[in-house]
């Protein structure tokens, strides 16, 4: 959790800090200190968006992050998506699944890497 932090030259104190905030926000704060073979799935994809988060980035990609996962922790994946982009995030997300891009505000089909459509959901 605190590798970007320390490539930020951010200190020790502040790294635990926000690794914490990041960890509170994906409601893993209890599974802290657990070890990754101990975290489910849904709970390993869900530090990956907390590691994306420690450094308050102004944009958040995410390619394919339902892809490896069970429809129910999926689901939780995005309603975690959508909790964030209510608090201000902007999320850039890359999916082969239909059901999972309805949830956007935005879908952009590309085939072949060119647009063939481009349209706003909500």
């Amino acid at each position: 959790m605190e590798l970007p932090l320390i490539y930020a030259g951010v200190s020790k104190e502040e790294r635990a800090e926000r690794a914490k905030a990041a960890m509170r926000a994906v409601d893993l704060e209890t599974r802290m200190h657990h070890r990754p073979n101990e975290l489910s799935g849904g709970q390993s994809q869900r530090v990956a968006v907390a590691r994306a988060l420690v450094n308050n980035p102004s944009i958040l990609l995410a390619d394919e992050p339902t892809g490896a996962l069970d429809s129910a922790t999926g689901n939780e994946i995005m309603i975690l998506f959508e909790q964030l982009w209510k608090q201000g995030n902007t999320i850039v997300l890359v999916t082969h699944e239909a059901d999972v891009a309805t949830r956007a505000r935005r879908v952009i089909h590309i085939r072949d890497g060119k647009v063939e459509k481009d349209e706003q959901i909500r």
